[in-house]
């Protein structure tokens, strides 16, 4: 069975980024090591602070763009309900350095 996944990325100043994908490991190492680059990269949302899993991906991305549409303190109240210290919740996957 698939798993999706819906994700936020956050800078250390917890600018955030909202997105989803079927495989979250190899994900959050390409927005660490910038290997795709865009906004995430020029802006540094390093660090996976928030996550949630579906099994349909129909429902992974209506969370997504629910999520996107949200103010800045709602989805900052979401990552806190779950991760009050912004803590990156992939450093125990590749270390404090993916590179």
């Amino acid at each position: 069975m698939k798993q999706y996944f819906v994700y936020i990325m956050a800078s250390l100043t917890r600018r955030t980024y909202v997105g989803v994908t079927n495989n979250l490991e190899r994900r959050v190492w390409e927005h660490k090591t910038g290997a795709i680059g865009g906004h995430t990269s020029k802006y540094r949302k390093h660090r996976l602070v928030y996550m949630e899993e579906y099994q349909w991906v129909s429902d992974a991305i209506g969370r997504e763009k629910q999520i996107k549409g949200w103010d800045r303190q709602k989805k900052v109240a979401l990552i806190e309900s779950l991760n009050p210290h912004w803590h990156d919740l992939s450093v125990e996957w590749y270390g404090d350095s993916p590179r």
